[in-house]
């Protein structure tokens, strides 16, 4: 077998044959919001990763079962936290950074030895999404390639049947994660709004909105597209339990003919 200096770039042009990292985004839960190019990767990787909670089944996984091969190789990526800690303290950041780079190298074995490997990303990969932090990791060795994936906001928009930018208006997305004046400061300056990460950051949210008069216009969101979605004006629900597949969307009211 040949030995492949883990240091050496895909682009410097060796005579050897790396494997390719894929980023496959599966959209937003829904099985039929995978796009066609996504079902195709999946169907034909004989390598698939994807993140869970740990203990917990992938939830990536399951939105792409019924196209992953029944030979297929794979690789379960179990985060040692999630929402255990706040995601600013230094145990957290410790943990999830070398969560990451252990992951990147469990694919990194695969991909020296030129097997392609198709990481499963819920929603779209580039947004809010881990595949980001293997990505980071990996390309100054090795290709990347990513597959679009329909974002879980695009989602929820059309599970609401609720339009979110007219004419001019601006769209943020918004982290709840941020403090309550943040929170405050980023909604009175635009016009619409997406705030994602609720977690146990509702009840600061339903405040900030309340500060930045928008929450009668707030619509939430949970787990979108998929067979427990649930929405509702954000001023009926009575509790500020969120999961992590829920989001608050504020809809633009701009120009329109």
């Amino acid at each position: 077998m040949n030995i492949v200096d883990p240091n050496l770039r895909a682009d410097d042009g060796a005579r050897v044959s790396l494997g390719a990292l894929l980023g496959v985004g599966l959209g937003p839960g829904d099985p039929e919001l995978m796009t066609l190019k996504a079902a195709r990767l999946v169907s034909e990787a004989k390598i698939v990763a994807y993140f869970s909670k740990r203990g917990k089944p992938s939830h990536a996984r399951a939105i792409a079962a019924r196209f992953i091969a029944k030979d297929c190789e794979e690789i379960a990526l179990a985060y040692p936290l999630t929402t255990e800690i706040p995601f600013d303290h230094p145990d957290y950041v410790a943990a999830l950074a070398s969560f990451y780079e252990e992951s990147a190298e469990r694919l990194a074995l695969h991909l020296l030895l030129g097997r392609d490997v198709a990481l499963l990303c819920e929603g779209d990969p580039m947004l809010y999404g881990s595949f980001m932090h293997l990505q980071t990791r990996l390309s100054p060795r090795f290709r990347v390639e990513v597959c679009a994936g329909v974002s879980g906001m695009s989602g929820c928009f059309a599970s609401a049947r609720q339009p979110m930018t007219w004419g001019d208006d601006v769209l943020t997305v918004i982290p709840a994660t941020l403090p309550r004046e943040g929170l405050v400061q980023r909604l009175v300056a635009t016009d619409a709004a997406v705030v994602m990460k609720l977690g146990g950051n509702l009840g600061k949210l339903r405040l900030a909105l309340e500060d930045a008069k928008l929450i009668d216009r707030a619509i939430y969101v949970e787990r979108g597209t998929m067979a427990e979605e649930k929405i509702m004006r954000l001023a009926e629900k009575r509790d500020d339990d969120a999961p992590y597949f829920a989001l608050v969307l504020v809809p633009g009211a701009g120009r329109r003919p």
